[in-house]
């Protein structure tokens, strides 16, 4: 299969395409460079650019026989969203529909598109399934869910086969470190307690009054490998899944809740370095948060999570050097 990744230069979508051609498949990256490295592209076939630029999209799909696009693209911090809706829209929402048309226009049919579990309603248990309630708590989950909607719809009309696979928190590196994390201060949270670890500075848990086990947030922390290899799972059992209904959501996380104080307790023992944590309120747009108890990607897509939060912990602080040494910092 020849793949097409949108993103497929930043974090997710580089881990993606060392995962399909693990898998025998053929990956053409599409990336702006925005957020993404060029480095993470350097021996695949990639083309710079913005995925509304329709010339361009004719192009590649012209050039290229792509049988299924991976839809990584997307601005996803959650401040900024709150502080910039209208950006966000135009960017996450307006132009995934340039890029439905353009597939539609050069009969390209299948697509995943990476969506977010921060869609969620968040309940008393923090458990969720594909078929829990959703309520997205910022402008960036509000983009996931409006493009989960045009998705299930374009689908309905035409002949698309979608899959919306809605992702957890993810965490690590390509174990082989061939990419990963390329924010030099990234705003997730194992991302700051190794900033706060590097420079002996402090680590914030923002929010300690949620209504969890431990008063601060719960996250389902699924490894990025893992989640790559999902998406391997997903192209590969997509034309199976969507013979009765050509639009499907996947949650893909570990099934294992991990409040923010146990993640800094597992990355404490991973170190064996104490961090110096200090307490204070939520983030603009931040949630409690949730874990997925679905089994539904097992069933269906024959995949499961295989790696643990400390196996995460463990490959990000094992990404540094070889950072320093591809990104130069």
């Amino acid at each position: 299969m020849r793949i097409l990744i949108t993103g497929g230069a930043g974090y997710i979508g580089s881990t993606v395409a060392s995962a399909c051609e693990e898998a025998g498949h053929e990956v053409v990256i599409l990336d702006d460079l925005s957020a993404g490295r060029r480095e993470f592209v350097k021996d695949r076939t990639f083309y710079e650019g913005d995925i509304a630029d329709q010339p361009l999209l004719d192009r590649v799909f012209t050039e290229q026989g792509i049988d299924a696009v991976v839809h990584c693209a997307a601005r996803i911090i959650v401040p900024e969203s709150v502080a910039d809706p209208l950006g966000y829209y135009e960017n996450n929402v307006g132009k995934t529909v340039k890029l439905l048309q353009g597939m539609q226009h050069n009969g390209v049919n299948r697509i995943l598109f990476s969506s977010s579990a921060s869609i969620y309603a968040t309940d008393d248990e923090f458990k969720v399934t594909e078929d829990s309630a959703l309520d997205p708590g910022s402008p960036y989950a509000t983009t996931k869910f409006m493009v989960e909607h045009i998705l299930r719809d374009a689908a309905h009309a035409s002949d698309l086969k979608a899959l919306s696979l809605r992702y957890f928190n993810p965490i690590g590196s390509d174990p082989k470190l061939r990419t990963g994390q390329q924010i030099e201060h990234p705003t997730h949270v194992l991302g700051k307690m190794i900033d706060a670890w590097m420079e002996d500075s402090t680590f914030t848990v923002t929010g300690v009054e949620w209504p969890t086990r431990d008063g601060s947030g719960i996250r389902d922390f699924i490894h990025v490998w893992d989640l790559a290899q999902a998406h391997v799972a997903a192209l590969e059992h997509l034309d199976e899944v969507t013979v009765d209904e050509p639009y499907q959501v996947f949650n893909i996380g570990t099934g294992n809740g991990v409040t923010v104080k146990e993640l800094v307790k597992a990355f404490e023992e991973g170190t064996g370095k104490a961090l110096n944590v200090v307490y204070g309120p939520p983030r603009p747009g931040d949630v409690a948060g949730a874990y997925t108890v679905s089994h539904r990607a097992k069933d269906l897509l024959g995949w499961s999570a295989e790696l643990t939060p400390a196996d995460g912990i463990r490959d990000a602080i094992a990404w540094l050097p070889r950072r320093k040494e591809i990104l130069g910092y």
